[in-house]
């Protein structure tokens, strides 16, 4: 990447990173020489590639990638008829086996119709040729016994001739005479042939070839004559073998030229996947997100994050321009992220024009330019004998020769180190020039004049990096609209400048400038007011929403409660209905039969019993009225019998009413729960001789004070850590849920969750939970001593 512009906001380290990020020798290519795309379809096609890459790795994983190596030019030597190599085979290989772990996974998609289909489309798996390759090859100077039948049987009689004149030789240098002749009592090979180690003075005892002699010559290596046609035959079969194997690899040469196209194409689809998943990969490192993108010079970032400041110390920050002005001055003291904030807009810009997620927060937005340029830094040139300020202006020549209404230009202190006031005469005029070229400008500086300017000028806005006058830190975060002090007198104070130096300097400044400070400061103390006043009522805005949520909750939940419990009376009234009017027409026919037998003899005692049987029949119904489960007696005997005006306790519905009617001789009486009057047998009522005023207001289910549950709440005691060390998400959060529940109930105040660090995944999801948990009122990770960052520790409302 050659482009100064691109160099000066670092986009080469981003590249960088994300070439680390790839396996693949040419992905790691690729990745260094993608360049910002200026075509907004483009930058959009590019950047859907990328998040819904990410998308699938967040659901399925990454794909495992191999180191495979270009094999375009090997296939295309076998397809002229050239004979590979057992290495060259092994590349192959290669390539077809992560075109086959690709495929795999693809395979598991739900939905096939993704981006990066076209991708996985033009691999084209060769099982059967991946099978036989690695069946026949061992390593690269090798095949294996499998490769072919032919092969296997050469190498079992090249085995069985060794193995014969092994045996041989050991009978000849094991024998009596063998002994004596021998240097050594072993057989070794020279020449690819079996020989014998035979004193040189013994020569003329042994009959055969001599082939070779010890470096001091005293001994002979010896093919007797008895093993040279067995050796021969050896000979011959290793030359069969030979041509064995040339005729397998110029086999797999021809089935490997034959597939050329599909093998080429697999290996530059591999090439690009193992690049997009790189991108996604380097998006998870950074916490990334896909910006919304266009091409009309708005920019808007939400929580931004510089990509190579360390994450740990990098300040987010919020950035907006483009929308109702397109010139944006920020000033502020030396070192209070100015030049971060313009490297962070920038860089940020040529990522999404490179496909690349942003570290920002959701709602961001990019805008895709021609041009970006830039002046950043010191760039003084002893070679070229310019001075500071001269390479600055030469820059910025540069720039005002190429700016457009499609480019977006970032400039560093503009106009410093020349004379203040020309210098800031000067920056107001190129401000002036970049403007009426439309193109959409972030500068800093120091000068009054460029922030009056500013606050003159429609289409340019003022913004300041903050500066704590208390600790005399930056705070680095930055204020749209409000100009910046350099705050140069409260710096040098902090230093240790003599007071009178600093009141002289004081007196030194003239009066418009000390009216424009005094301003300035008033400006500050208000936002800081609007700041305070804005966070408490988003505070307030945050608790009411939430007690909405709450019972809106609550309301839905009583909503299906009272259906369910309507839907439930109407059935089993539908039920005792068809009860009684069986029991009615059981009854109204009776009384037919009764009229009927009115003249016969005994019938007033039939009307006795009729009237009887009648009466029971009613309290059955009204027993059926009342659906309630039967409760398991518990023992209770009544101290006294139950009169009217008794105050109780139905036990089937743990009710309290007054007894309205006294028992009949059925042990059946009216109770008045409520506004509802009903019969309740005897044996269901507990006898309540006394109120006593309730003081605890909780109550259980079906209403009725249960101090055995209040007591329980009380004395329970909890342990005020979880350890949830090893749990998937999900899992942990759950147990996360009901830990804090018993404590709220336990009345705890601060417990601590052990998540431990690992990979970061249950500790980011419980942290991530724990901000927006209706009984969590901070959350912090734990100090030294604590457990740092392996635990979390709640406070909880």
């Amino acid at each position: 990447m050659e482009n100064a512009n691109y160099q000066a906001l670092e986009l080469h380290k981003i590249l960088q990173m994300l070439s680390a990020k790839s396996t693949v020798p040419k992905a790691k290519e690729l990745a260094l020489e993608i360049e910002p795309q200026t075509d907004l379809d483009t930058v959009k096609e590019e950047m859907a590639k990328t998040s819904q890459t990410f998308e699938l790795t967040v659901r399925y994983g990454t794909p495992g990638f191999y180191k495979v190596q270009d094999i375009s030019a090997v296939v295309k030597r076998a397809d002229q008829g050239g004979i590979l190599s057992i290495k060259e085979l092994i590349e192959i290989r290669r390539v077809l086996s992560q075109t086959d772990v690709l495929c795999k996974w693809f395979d598991q998609l739900e939905d096939k119709e993704t981006k990066l289909s076209y991708l996985f489309e033009s691999l084209f798996p060769q099982s059967s040729l991946l099978r036989r390759l690695n069946t026949a090859i061992i390593d690269e100077n090798s095949l294996s016994d499998d490769a072919s039948p032919e092969l296997r049987s050469i190498r079992r009689k090249i085995s069985r001739a060794q193995l014969s004149i092994r045996e041989s030789l050991d009978k000849m240098i094991k024998s009596s005479d063998g002994k004596k002749y021998m240097q050594e009592s072993i057989v070794t090979i020279r020449d690819g042939r079996f020989v014998i180690p035979v004193k040189r003075e013994f020569k003329s005892n042994v009959s055969g070839l001599v082939h070779d002699i010890s470096s001091t010559g005293s001994t002979l290596f010896i093919e007797p004559m008895s093993v040279v046609e067995a050796n021969n035959d050896i000979r011959i079969l290793a030359g069969q073998e030979q041509d064995e194997i040339h005729r397998i690899i110029s086999e797999f040469s021809i089935e490997c030229a034959q597939l050329k196209d599909q093998l080429i194409s697999s290996y530059k689809a591999i090439c690009q996947l193992d690049l997009y998943f790189s991108k996604a990969n380097l998006a998870a490192d950074m916490n990334a997100m896909e910006p919304s993108i266009s091409n009309d010079g708005v920019i808007i970032l939400n929580k931004a994050r510089h990509p190579l400041i360390d994450p740990k110390k990098v300040v987010p920050v919020s950035f907006s321009i483009g929308e109702d002005y397109s010139v944006l001055v920020i000033t502020g003291p030396n070192t209070g992220g100015k030049t971060v904030v313009l490297k962070t807009v920038g860089l940020l810009t040529l990522m999404t024009m490179c496909g690349l997620m942003i570290p920002a927060s959701d709602g961001s937005r990019i805008s895709v330019y021609k041009k970006v340029l830039v002046d950043i830094g010191d760039q003084q040139s002893i070679e070229n004998d310019l001075s500071t300020f001269s390479s600055h202006i030469s820059t910025i020549k540069s720039i005002l020769d190429q700016a457009d209404d499609e480019s977006l230009v970032l400039l560093d202190e503009l106009g410093s180190g020349t004379d203040p006031v020309e210098g800031a005469a000067l920056a107001v005029s190129i401000i002036d020039r970049i403007k009426l070229f439309g193109a959409t400008l972030v500068t800093t500086t120091h000068y009054q004049e460029i922030k009056m300017y500013a606050i003159d000028t429609d289409g340019v806005q003022n913004a300041s990096c903050q500066f704590d006058i208390e600790t005399l830190k930056p705070t680095y975060n930055l204020v749209i609209g409000f100009p910046g002090k350099s705050n140069a007198f409260e710096i040098s104070r902090s230093l240790g400048i003599d007071e009178d130096i600093i009141k002289h300097a004081s007196s030194l400044i003239s009066s418009e400038n000390k009216k424009f400070e005094n301003i300035l400061d008033d400006l500050e103390k208000t936002k800081t007011e609007l700041e305070k006043n804005n966070e408490q009522a988003l505070s307030y805005k945050k608790e009411s929403e939430q007690l909405r949520s709450e019972l809106e909750a609550e309301k839905e939940k009583f909503s299906r409660e009272k259906e369910d419990i309507l839907e439930r009376a109407r059935l089993e009234a539908q039920d005792i209905v068809r009860r009684v009017q069986r029991e009615s027409q059981a009854l109204i026919d009776e009384l037919d039969s009764l009229r009927k037998e009115k003249e016969k003899e005994g019938f007033a005692q039939k009307a006795i019993d009729a009237r009887h049987k009648q009466k029971s029949t009613l309290n059955k119904l009204y027993l059926q009225a009342n659906p309630v489960i039967e409760e398991k007696d518990d023992g209770y005997v009544l101290p006294r019998a139950i009169v009217k005006g008794d105050r109780v306790l139905v036990w089937d519905t743990k009710r309290n009413g007054i007894v309205i009617t006294p028992p009949d001789n059925k042990g059946i009486c009216f109770v008045q729960v409520g506004v509802m009057k009903t019969k309740v047998e005897v044996g269901k009522l507990r006898l309540v001789e006394k109120q006593q005023p309730v003081k605890n207001k909780n109550k259980n289910k079906q209403g009725s004070v249960s101090a055995k549950g209040v007591e329980s709440r009380m004395t329970r005691k909890i342990s005020t850590e979880l350890d949830i060390r090893g749990y998937a998400a999900d899992d942990g959060i759950y147990a996360v849920d009901s830990f804090i529940d018993d404590a709220v109930m336990s009345g705890v105040g601060i417990v601590t969750i052990i998540h431990g660090k690992g990979t970061g995944v249950l500790k980011n999801a419980v942290r991530a939970h724990l901000k927006h948990h209706p009984s969590v009122k901070s959350s912090r990770k734990g100090l030294y001593g604590e457990g740092e960052d392996g635990v979390t520790v709640v406070e909880l409302k």
